[in-house]
């Protein structure tokens, strides 16, 4: 392959990456050695949760629960899109959302977002 035709295979197409709004993508996470299975769309912006306006005063422990509680209902966000387009695949509902553990929420929301990888290599007990 040229670096020409690599550049090109690693380049995305402006209709390739609009299209990912439309597309189901399906993914597993490993969680206490057994496999979840999951669905999610990336979200346009109109789709994207409505962030809260922080005054000027609220404290750090207040803005790291919005961002927590925006993030949460961004991925549920995706989740539901997905589970509206490939209903037959819906694994996880809103319910399930709500109430699975922490941990697995996060690796689940981690997974979506992308960060999955930085987050397990940096995190040291």
């Amino acid at each position: 392959m040229t670096e020409n035709e690599q550049v090109k295979q690693d380049t995305w197409s402006m209709e390739d990456l609009v299209a990912l709004t439309d597309e189901v993508q399906i993914e597993e996470i490993e969680y206490r050695k057994k496999l979840v299975k999951f669905q999610f769309c990336e979200l346009t912006e109109s789709e994207e949760p409505k962030f809260k306006n922080l005054g000027p005063d609220i404290s750090e422990d207040d803005k790291m629960a919005v961002y927590q509680e925006l993030g949460s209902e961004r991925c549920l966000r995706m989740i539901l899109k997905a589970n509206e387009k490939n209903p037959d695949g819906a694994t996880l509902l809103e319910e399930h959302w709500k109430v699975l553990p922490t941990t697995l929420r996060y690796s689940i929301a981690n997974k979506i977002m992308g960060v999955e990888g930085a987050v397990k290599e940096n995190f040291t007990i």
